[in-house]
């Protein structure tokens, strides 16, 4: 499944969110979605997610 089918699917996920469940559920499902994410790169065998984690912080 290419990247611009799975953003689509994520992007009709947070925008059903919002539409039936309002802010707090669109916020729900973007932090869900954050993990699932986090979990993923985990299971695929991503072993720098520490790294990762030190540059979004802006740390070498």
């Amino acid at each position: 499944m290419s990247k611009a089918v799975v953003g689509l699917m994520v992007g009709m996920a947070l925008g059903f969110a919002g539409y039936f469940g309002g802010f707090t559920a669109f916020l729900l499902v973007a932090a869900l979605g954050a993990l699932g994410w986090v979990a993923g790169r985990a299971l695929e065998g991503d072993t720098a997610l520490a790294q990762w984690a030190r540059t979004l912080r802006g740390r070498p």
